[in-house]
């Protein structure tokens, strides 16, 4: 039997107003729900309810009623009644139940009182049927809608004359929407059931219930096993307790002083372990095994029965619960019926949207083992995959896991370790590691490598270390930023030409290098200044990706006004070249002037980026492939965008805010993306013929060159995504101007 009766506050007023024949008392649940305390003859579980007199005005009342311990002529029966009303026309002044001419009409008190003071009064009223009294106004009371409010005023009634049951010794979080209980009590039932959850919020849940013999409980005392399921649960270490319809009435089974919270690994097995003992129905008991079954941080597809084995290659973590996956799963007889990435609560189906690619090497391995001889057939080798996850942004702490899910239900898992790096860097990695001859590459970089690359969010590179060498702070003039970007390339040959020239001799040169460069190269660098006497910044970046990143890191260590950024690669072609882009600088002040670009063999690499020619091409150079002396004679020319390849510009520009920009994997297009958000910024461009720089466009030495194609694919296609809309045709480009 229940043990103990909750204590009830003492009655706010004298009953006698209620008891005396013709009144009632009111307290309002919510805008439209009344709740009212009479006493009278007995009634009808359900009556209709004439409000104020007004035939017109009716509603369906229903009704708890018990008869009383101290009846009297005029009041047999003590009732609770739960009317519908509309309340913006203010509260009711008399109540007629039942039909017209045979209904008894009731006068309202003119206070409202509170549902602490109706469960004082019924406890007055009703004696000991209060429990049962109550319980039969929470079972209407709890029908749908539950609105907050009315979920407040059960919840004061169940406070108020609720007895409590037993203890909950045990809440387990789970990796899914669910609290798994366990605990005992005299009066639970096993079954599903709603229950009140006692938190700093109030809130209802479905509760999963199964009960199995306990030997250290009270007499007639079983133990339980519960599992909450609703949309918002609280945490588990804040529930206070659970209010539950018993067999006979609502009990109580609060959360011990001396609980034990398990956490998502160690719920199930605390489930497993009485689940064999447990008794409920078909329903419940599918429902605890699964709760049991979860995953508890183990890796157990490989010990699965029948023949399904997988394996993860590489797990690469992204920006806001961003990922790039490759494995591999062999199931030659079809028995996995879905596989999901899963942290916390979140979740995302790859065998949906996945990209299989051969894999060989798996069916090798596995062909001479018992479990799948006979099951490999040679002809289904597509047994990898690479996915792109998104939407796992639960707990970041929560353990990261595959889990598939055969076809008879039964669920294996393997916990997953991510390497945290950039998307470039992850992509990079990723291509690199792929046969550039696979069928699969293109829906590679479709389908799984650029969504991941959209998700991207760019990381603000900082300024690691800064070395001044020479007579760098005496220097005078433009500063020429030459970003080292990620292939190994020998500038030694650079910093001896700017040596030899008079001009840039005495010009502040900046180098700016990635972390990883900067560590190995720094002290032949400093080397090669001393030697050559140049006033020299030596930046080293940490978290940049490519050249255009570089720059726009290290001109917040600079404060010269006008900065003139150089490629690694490139190599001067003319003699003053220097003072020859400075001059048209100041003729043309607060713009982006860059020279041509040729290759080694003096054709055109790059003469003035002019507007769209087609929907999804920004056209390069309408010179590209003549020779330089076709062009050098022409004037200084307005074009859409110039190169930052090479081009003298405000050091102002490169410090604007020009917005986000997508993760590309090469300098061409990040570079080419910058330029066009300078020039969305009002910074006119402008192509330099009479001026050249000579250097190739080989492959970044990110990728081998037979990968370099799917870089500069998935570049395409990030840059059509976010320009082919904006970036209209300029029929005005390429006009020449006098320098």
């Amino acid at each position: 039997m229940p043990n103990q009766e909750l204590s009830l506050s003492p009655s706010p007023a004298p009953l006698a107003r209620i008891m005396r024949s013709g009144r009632i008392v009111v307290c309002p649940i919510d805008e439209a729900l009344l709740l009212v305390i009479g006493a009278g003859g007995p009634m009808a579980d359900q009556l209709p309810v004439e409000i104020d007199g007004d035939p017109a005005t009716q509603a369906i009342a229903s009704i708890i009623g018990w008869r009383l311990s101290a009846p009297q002529a005029s009041a047999t029966h003590g009732f609770a009644a739960l009317i519908p009303v509309d309340r913006t026309r203010g509260m009711p002044a008399t109540l007629r139940f039942g039909r017209e001419g045979s209904g008894k009409r009731y006068i309202v008190a003119p206070r409202t009182v509170s549902t602490g003071d109706v469960a004082a009064m019924l406890k007055e009223l009703a004696g000991p049927q209060v429990v049962h009294v109550l319980g039969r106004l929470v079972d209407v009371l709890m029908k749908p809608p539950l609105d907050p409010r009315k979920l407040t005023a059960i919840t004061a009634l169940l406070k108020a004359g609720t007895a409590k049951d037993g203890y909950i010794e045990l809440l387990g979080e789970s990796h899914d929407d669910a609290i798994a209980l366990k605990g005992w009590a005299n009066d639970i039932a096993a079954g599903v059931s709603r229950v009140i959850i006692r938190a700093e919020n109030a809130s209802v849940a479905e509760c999963s219930i199964a009960v199995f013999p306990r030997n250290d409980a009270p007499e007639d005392a079983v133990g339980f096993l519960g599992l909450l399921s609703a949309d918002d649960l609280p945490r588990a270490r804040d529930i206070q307790g659970i209010f539950y319809r018993g067999r006979g009435a609502w009990r109580y089974a609060p959360v011990h002083e001396r609980k034990f919270v398990a956490g998502p690994l160690e719920t199930p097995g605390h489930l497993r372990a009485m689940l064999l003992q447990s008794q409920s129905s078909p329903q419940v008991l599918l429902r605890l095994r699964e709760a049991a079954n979860g995953f508890d941080g183990t890796e157990t597809i490989s010990s699965l029965p029948v023949p399904v084995r997988l394996g993860v290659d590489a797990l690469y973590q992204g920006d806001e619960g961003a990922f790039l996956i490759s494995g591999w799963m062999l199931d030659p007889d079809d028995h996995v019926q879905s596989v999901r990435l899963r942290r916390g609560r979140t979740e995302a189906r790859l065998d949906g949207g996945w990209t299989r690619t051969e894999r060989l090497d798996v069916e090798d391995a596995f062909v001479d083992r018992p479990e799948f001889k006979g099951a490999i057939s040679g002809h289904r080798r597509s047994h990898g995959f690479i996915a792109f996850a998104d939407g796992l942004v639960g707990d970041p702490a929560a353990p990261l896991h595959l889990e598939i899910t055969l076809r008879d239900s039964r669920r294996a898992y393997m916990p997953l370790h991510p390497t945290r790096l950039s998307a470039r860097h992850s992509t990079l990695r990723l291509l690199n590691a792929i046969d550039p001859t696979s069928w699969a590459l293109p829906d590679i970089v479709d389908r799984q490598i650029v969504p991941f690359l959209d998700a991207a969010r760019a990381g603000a590179p900082t300024i690691e270390t800064v070395i001044d060498i020479g007579r760098f702070g005496e220097a005078v003039g433009a500063a020429i930023l030459v970003a080292v970007g990620e292939a190994e390339e020998d500038f030694a040959a650079l910093l001896g030409l700017l040596a030899l020239d008079p001009h840039t001799r005495q010009a502040p040169i900046v180098l700016v290098l990635q972390s990883e460069q900067f560590r190995r190269r720094a002290a032949g660098i400093r080397r090669l200044a001393e030697f050559y006497r140049l006033p020299l910044r030596l930046l080293s970046v940490e978290g940049s990706g490519d050249a255009s990143d570089l720059a726009r890191t290290a001109a917040r260590a600079i404060d010269n006004e006008t900065v003139i950024l150089l490629s690694a690669s490139l190599t001067p072609a003319n003699p003053g070249w220097y003072q020859t882009l400075v001059a048209n600088y100041e003729a043309k002040s607060g713009s982006i002037i860059s020279p041509t670009l040729a290759y080694e063999d003096h054709s055109i690499r790059w003469a003035g980026s002019s507007s769209l020619d087609r929907a999804d091409h920004l056209q390069s150079s309408r010179y590209a492939g003549y020779p330089v002396g076709a062009v050098n004679r022409l004037k200084l020319t307005r074009v859409a965008t110039a190169s930052l390849e090479c081009c003298i510009m405000p050091r102002k520009a490169l410090l604007d805010d020009t917005g986000p920009s997508p993760a590309y994997l090469g300098a061409s297009f990040n570079g080419l993306d910058l330029a066009l958000r300078l020039s969305r910024r009002g910074y006119e461009s402008y192509w330099l013929p009479a001026l050249q720089m000579l250097g190739s466009d080989e492959a970044s030495g990110a990728v081998s060159a037979a990968t370099a194609r799917y870089v500069e694919r998935v570049d395409q296609t990030l840059f059509r995504g976010r320009w082919i809309q904006t970036v209209e045709p300029d029929t005005t480009t390429h006009n020449e101007v006098s320098a």
